[in-house]
């Protein structure tokens, strides 16, 4: 008997009446409509990084954990389009995640609308801070499309990089962190709309480490009361 995990990722109903046939209508061959995502939390996928951030607290929801960095951010999203075929059922993904910064302060929950690599340098070839050489799209900077969601609003720019920041050095963006703007271009070019959450653990200087780890877990309530609970029925 084929799982429903494995008919789901196929993508389509093949019409031959499969006992955990996960479409709805059932046994109606090529349709793409899965079970459930009529409901909102169903389309919307969350991606984090670390499940420490979320502390179990995210049970009801789609979320995908990606592990920490740019390289396991954009192979763990693509993995998770790829596996869904031509059919993504999602119409927002939302990354919730943890960040520095010297403009927000600590305990502060921060909407990240713009996205750049704050660690891409190739000044030496003549090419501009952060932008990636022979790449003319997306720009420099990654600006969300077509989000209709924000109930936050401070629309802040994330420098992503493979770094922690605890100095001045490296620090581009209002926020730093550590994968969205790989998650943000992934999204870009699936053409899936995308928002960045953030929470402010630390103030990217040299108590960053110490911060952190004191404050990885605390904004999750937060970001559940000020933008899951805000979820519209419908986008």
């Amino acid at each position: 008997m084929l799982s429903k995990e494995f008919l789901t990722e196929r993508g389509y109903c093949c019409g031959h009446g499969c006992l955990m046939c996960p479409y709805e209508p059932k046994h109606t061959k090529g349709n793409t409509n899965l079970m459930g995502y009529g409901n909102i939390k169903k389309k919307t996928l969350i991606v984090c990084a670390l499940e420490v951030e979320t502390q179990d607290q995210l049970e009801d929801y789609d979320v995908l954990y990606t592990g920490v960095g740019k390289v396991n951010a954009t192979y763990k999203l693509t993995q998770k389009f790829g596996k869904l075929g031509s059919h993504i059922p999602y119409n927002l993904v939302i990354n919730y995640g943890t960040a520095g910064s010297r403009k927000y302060n600590k305990g502060e929950l921060v909407d990240c609308t713009r996205f750049l690599q704050r660690d891409m340098d190739v000044t030496g070839l003549g090419f501009e801070q952060n932008q990636t050489p022979f790449e003319w799209e997306p720009e420099i900077v990654i600006r969300e499309q077509n989000v209709k969601f924000n109930p936050i609003g401070k629309n802040a720019i994330c420098g992503t990089g493979d770094s922690f920041v605890e100095d001045s050095s490296n620090h581009y963006g209002e926020v730093v962190d550590m994968e969205a703007y790989a998650l943000a271009k992934v999204c870009y070019l699936y053409d899936v709309p995308f928002i960045s959450f953030k929470y402010i653990t630390d103030g990217a200087d040299g108590n960053a480490l110490v911060d952190w780890e004191e404050n990885v877990g605390k904004g999750i309530v937060k970001f559940k009361e000020k933008v899951l609970d805000k979820l519209p029925k419908s986008l």
